[in-house]
């Protein structure tokens, strides 16, 4: 009889032994048998988000005027001071820039310091900060500047005597080397990629196109302009860009 007696005392000996395992682990910092170790987590701030610049395609308001300092891009690749046309058609020696206006037959490769395009006496004068490409687009963009408005104008063409909407944007993107033939503005929605880029947006249907670069509109219809001069020319932001497809060269 005694030995189911000395059973019972064992069997709750190895109970007790058994409950206490992980309790002792617990209160020693070990691991209980059959447990398992977790490496303590190291949580890493999540990086900030770098936004990217992104030019503005609308604006309430329809003041282009501009104070700050205008340089000029010579052939020689260096950059001056501008001067614009004087009277009497002669250059400002003092400045050593070049006398040249919208009429002259080449237009000034214009800058300015920062991220917006600016508008001077008619021109564009491309941001210091933008890509080549952007800057090539609004030097070209300045040669029709004045230019009458042709239908179909710039389609047979590059070179032509006056240009039509999608004419006008077709030779700004022929001029950074986006574009080899001029497209008519159907075409122009489904040109590069979907949506408003970084620096340039270009806005199109079946029936007119225009674009936006660094910040300024280069556009035949004078629709949120209040000059109402019609043909190729950098113009205010409109207030909305409703009823258009928008494309983007893509990387700009």
């Amino acid at each position: 009889m005694r030995v189911p007696a000395l059973r019972s005392v064992f069997f709750s000996l190895a109970v007790v032994a058994t409950s206490a395992t992980p309790a002792l682990a617990a209160g020693t910092g070990g691991v209980a048998a059959g447990g398992s170790t977790k490496e303590p987590t190291t949580r890493r701030r999540a990086k900030p988000i770098t936004l990217l610049h992104a030019a503005p395609v609308t604006s309430h308001s329809t003041n282009l005027a501009y104070s700050g300092p205008v340089l000029q891009k010579a052939a020689t690749g260096e950059v001056v001071p501008y001067q614009p046309a004087t009277a009497t058609g002669q250059a400002n020696g003092a400045t050593g820039g070049s006398p040249v206006g919208v009429a002259a037959d080449v237009k000034p490769n214009l800058l300015v310091p920062g991220s917006r395009a600016r508008y001077i006496n008619g021109l564009a004068a491309a941001p210091m900060s933008a890509p080549a490409p952007v800057q090539q687009m609004i030097w070209a963009g300045n040669q029709i500047i004045g230019l009458p408005y042709v239908y179909g104008g710039g389609h047979a063409s590059f070179t032509a005597a006056g240009y039509d909407c999608s004419g006008t944007v077709s030779f700004a993107l022929h001029g950074a080397a986006l574009l080899t033939t001029p497209e008519d503005s159907s075409e122009l929605m489904a040109w590069g990629s979907r949506g408003i880029g970084r620096w340039v947006a270009i806005f199109s249907n079946p029936g007119h196109a225009y674009m936006t670069v660094a910040g300024l509109r280069l556009d035949t219809s004078a629709a949120d302009d209040p000059t109402n001069q019609q043909g190729p020319r950098w113009r205010p932001l409109r207030q909305d860009n409703d009823g258009y497809s928008v494309r983007h060269p893509l990387g700009l």
